[in-house]
C-alpha cells in the first residue's frame, strides 16, 4: 500500500520507523541511496525520489515504501552547514534524515538485512561503493545519475528507471522523472481532502498540499541552483536543469504561504554562503566533507573537493598545529587523512574566486607508492591538455614539488579548464590507474 500523502517531516518519520521494523522483523525493504560524498545533491535527490515514489509506487515495486539513505554517519551532517541552512525551508531537521547509523552495524548487516530482502536504487552515482557495494551490488535495481556510466547497473531494471544522462544536477533528472506522478498526487490529495484528514492546522486542503509541495520543491531547487551557479554556469547548466527549476519554482510560487516572500537569488545566495562557510571546521572535517573513494585495479583512490583555495587549507593547518611553517603541517595533515583511509593515491580539488573575480580551480595529487606514482605521472601527461594543468605558484612558503621520496610523487597544479569537476577528473585518474 502506498504511503498516504503527508509532509516531508511526516514521511521521514514514517520511513525511519518502518526501517527499524523491517530490520527487526526481516522484512523486505527498498533503499534509495546517494553517493558516499553525501553532498547536497545526493541528499536531496534521494529524498525527493523516495518521497514521490512511496506515495505513488509502481504496480510491481519490490516494496511500496522507499527509504532514502543519506550515505554518511549522522555525525557528518554537522559539517555540512548547507544542509542545516536548507532544512528550515523544508520544515525538517538533521535528526529526521536517515543515515548509515540507522542501518545495522557492518559486522552484522548481512544477517540483519539479508541481500535477498533488499532492493537498491542509486541516485547521483551508478556504482554502489564500499562495504555496502560488496554486500548488495547484485541487489541494485534502478539508477538516476549524471556521471559517466560505468555499466554496473543492469540494462533491464524492471519498474525502476535506468537514467544516466548529462545534467548539472542529479536532482534535475529526478525532478523531471517524477513530475507527472507528483502532480497527480497533489491533485488527488486536494480532491480527496487527505490533507485535512490529517488534522493540519490549515483549514484549506489546497493550501496544505501546496505547502508540502513547496517544502519538498525547495530541497530539489537548492541542489540544482548550487550545482549550476543559479543556472549561470554555461559549462554545467543543461535543459534538464532549466526545466526542473521552472517546475520546482512553480510549486513554490503557487504556495500562498511562500509565494510573496520567495526570491530565487536570495535563496541561492543563502545556501551558497552556508556551503562555503567552512572556516569553523577542523581541517580533517573539511577534507572529509565532500569526499569520494574508489577501488581501482587493486588500489584505493580518494578525492576531496573543497570550496576554498590551498592557501586557506595551509593556513588552517598552521593554526591548528600552532606552527610556523604552513607547508609542513599541511602535508602532514593530508598524509594522516590518507593513511586513515589506507589510500594509495589522494587528490584535493579546490574551487575559489580570484582577486579579479574569476572562478578558479587547483588540483593536488599525491601518490604514496611506486605503482600509484607511475599512474599519476601517466595522468599528468595524458590529462594535461584537457584539464589545462599548469604549474602552481603562490606564496614563497608554498610548494609545487615533484618527488617526496623514492616511492612517492606529489604535485600541485592550477587547473585552467575550470569546467571539469571531479566528475571528469576522477575518471581520468582511474583510467591512469587501470
Amino acid at each position: 500500500m502506498a504511503v498516504p500523502r503527508t509532509s516531508l517531516r511526516g514521511f521521514l518519520a514514517h520511513a525511519k520507523s518502518a526501517l527499524r521494523t523491517a530490520i527487526h522483523s526481516s522484512q523486505k525493504v527498498t533503499f534509495v541511496i546517494g553517493n558516499e560524498s553525501a553532498d547536497l545533491d545526493s541528499m536531496t535527490c534521494s529524498i525527493l525520489y523516495a518521497y514521490i515514489r512511496s506515495m505513488s509506487p509502481p504496480q510491481n515495486a519490490f516494496t511500496p515504501l522507499y527509504i532514502p539513505i543519506t550515505n554518511i554517519p549522522a555525525s557528518g551532517l554537522q559539517i555540512r552547514p548547507e544542509f542545516l541552512a536548507l532544512f528550515r525551508y523544508a520544515n525538517t531537521e538533521a535528526g529526521h534524515l536517515i543515515t548509515l547509523d540507522d542501518l545495522p552495524d557492518l559486522s552484522v548487516i548481512e544477517t540483519k538485512l539479508r541481500p535477498e530482502n533488499t532492493r537498491w536504487v542509486l541516485v547521483d552515482h551508478n556504482v554502489l561503493q564500499g562495504q555496502l557495494g560488496e554486500i548488495y551490488v547484485d541487489r541494485v535495481g534502478g539508477v538516476i545519475d549524471h556521471h559517466a556510466d560505468e555499466s554496473k547497473v543492469p540494462e533491464e531494471t524492471g519498474c525502476e528507471p535506468r537514467i544516466i544522462e548529462k545534467s548539472g544536477s542529479c536532482s534535475s533528472l529526478v525532478t523531471n522523472y517524477c513530475r507527472q506522478d507528483w502532480d497527480s498526487l497533489s491533485q488527488s490529495a486536494i480532491s480527496s481532502g487527505a490533507a485535512h484528514a490529517q488534522g493540519d492546522s490549515l483549514s484549506d486542503d489546497g493550501a496544505v498540499v501546496r505547502l508540502w509541495d513547496a517544502e519538498v520543491a525547495q530541497l530539489g531547487l537548492a541542489s540544482i541552483l548550487i550545482d549550476t551557479s543559479n543556472l549561470q554556469s554555461k559549462d554545467k547548466t543543461t535543459e534538464h536543469d532549466i526545466k526542473a527549476v521552472e517546475y520546482l519554482e512553480a510549486k513554490i510560487m503557487i504556495c500562498p504561504q511562500l509565494s510573496t516572500s520567495f526570491d530565487r537569488a536570495t535563496f541561492y545566495q543563502e545556501i551558497d554562503l552556508a556551503k562555503k562557510d567552512i572556516g569553523g571546521l577542523e581541517l580533517q572535517d573539511i577534507l572529509r566533507k565532500d569526499y569520494k573513494q574508489w577501488d581501482e585495479g587493486g588500489q584505493k583512490l580518494g578525492i576531496s573537493s573543497v570550496v576554498k583555495p590551498i592557501n586557506f587549507l595551509q593556513q588552517k593547518a598552521r593554526e591548528e598545529a600552532d606552527a610556523q611553517s604552513a607547508e609542513h603541517v599541511f602535508f602532514a595533515a593530508l598524509q594522516r587523512f590518507s593513511k586513515d583511509r589506507d589510500l594509495d593515491l589522494y587528490a584535493v580539488m579546490t574551487t575559489s574566486t580570484s582577486s579579479e573575480g574569476k572562478f578558479q580551480r587547483e588540483l593536488l595529487v599525491w601518490a604514496f607508492n611506486e605503482r600509484a606514482a607511475s599512474a599519476v605521472k601517466k595522468f599528468a601527461v595524458s590529462a594535461k591538455e584537457e584539464l589545462g594543468l599548469e604549474d602552481w605558484h603562490s606564496s614563497p612558503d608554498s610548494t609545487d614539488e615533484e618527488g617526496t621520496g623514492e616511492s612517492q610523487w606529489r604535485k600541485v597544479w592550477w587547473q585552467r579548464s575550470v569546467q571539469h569537476s571531479r566528475k571528469r577528473v576522477a575518471p581520468l585518474l582511474r583510467e591512469a590507474m587501470g
